[in-house]
């Protein structure tokens, strides 16, 4: 096996299935290369639903209507295969599946995040409710 075709053998890895925001909050969907691998040279797309919402391709970066100035990519972090998006000041709007694709050549992997929007008081209830469930179990 040659060392190019090694260097795209790789997995998405999207550790948190599901992650939990409150409208307004800042979040990070997570999702790193596996084994790490710089994702520098690598063409980048972040979908909600089948929306294209970012896209890294060639050093320059485009962002989806409705998501601009609130998507990024910490650039410094693809050199350690990390290509987790940040997605600024959550909207009721933002809430679904996320799904993040990575691709080297002909190699094309996904990965799929949810993220799951709720006022306030019911983060903090829902907090309260899986605390309470797990102090009797």
């Amino acid at each position: 096996m040659s060392a190019a075709v090694m260097d795209k053998d790789f997995k998405l890895v999207t550790p948190d299935h599901v992650v939990k925001a409150s409208e307004g909050d800042d979040v990070t969907l997570p999702c790193h290369l596996s084994p790490k691998t710089s994702a520098v040279a690598m063409e980048i797309r972040w979908f909600n639903g089948t929306h294209c919402i970012y896209l890294y391709k060639n050093g320059h970066v485009t962002e989806g209507r409705d998501y601009e100035g609130r998507v990024s990519v910490n650039t410094q972090e693809l050199q350690r295969g990390d290509v987790s998006l940040t997605l600024r000041n959550i909207r009721w709007g933002d809430e679904g599946v996320y799904t993040c694709q990575v691709i080297s050549g002909e190699h094309k992997e996904e990965g799929r995040v949810g993220l799951r929007c709720s006022p306030d008081y019911m983060v903090d209830y829902l907090d309260y409710m899986v605390g309470a469930v797990d102090k009797n179990t």
